[in-house]
């Protein structure tokens, strides 16, 4: 089955998004995978502002592949924000980073991440859990967002 949804991966290791989105597209599962390369740009594409001020709440991701350490603004920043907003909080945030901290992984459950991944150091690995997440998130997982039911919030149309 051919899904055309989409997929917000932030990542700033070119390495590691370039293998993530070989993964999905292997398994045909999405066409439309946008990448912020910072924490700033993956808040500005979620909030449609600055550079995405063009885009619609009306289309939001279906899920966001989130890297913790990133610049300008941190992953569990981003993750905070998406999950207080009422426009966004409905859209599923997988972890996804290196980071073996423990606090890392308590902080994120608790501001509402959906799963927390750590990536494998062998690249076969990490293409293969991509794939699962993927296919999983988008194909197996209901989701209000799928379904164009986006949570409606203050300063929302």
């Amino acid at each position: 089955m051919r899904m055309v949804e989409e997929i917000l991966l932030v990542e700033d290791s070119l390495g590691d998004a370039d293998l993530a989105i070989q993964a999905l597209r292997q398994e045909n599962m999405v066409d439309n995978i946008a990448i912020a390369r910072d924490g700033e740009e993956a808040l500005d594409y979620l909030f449609c502002r600055g550079q995405f001020a063009e885009r619609s709440f009306d289309h939001p991701p279906r899920l966001v592949l989130l890297d913790l350490k990133l610049p300008k603004t941190g992953g569990i920043e981003i993750l905070r924000q998406i999950k207080q907003d009422p426009r966004t909080k409905t859209i599923a945030v997988v972890i996804l980073t290196s980071s073996k901290e423990e606090q890392d992984l308590v902080d994120t459950y608790n501001l509402g991440a959906n799963s927390y991944i750590q990536k494998q150091v062998d690249f076969e690995q990490f293409r293969e859990i991509v794939k699962k997440l993927g296919r999983y998130w988008l194909v197996v997982n209901q989701s209000p967002v799928a379904n164009g039911k986006c949570a409606k919030g203050a300063g929302q149309p």
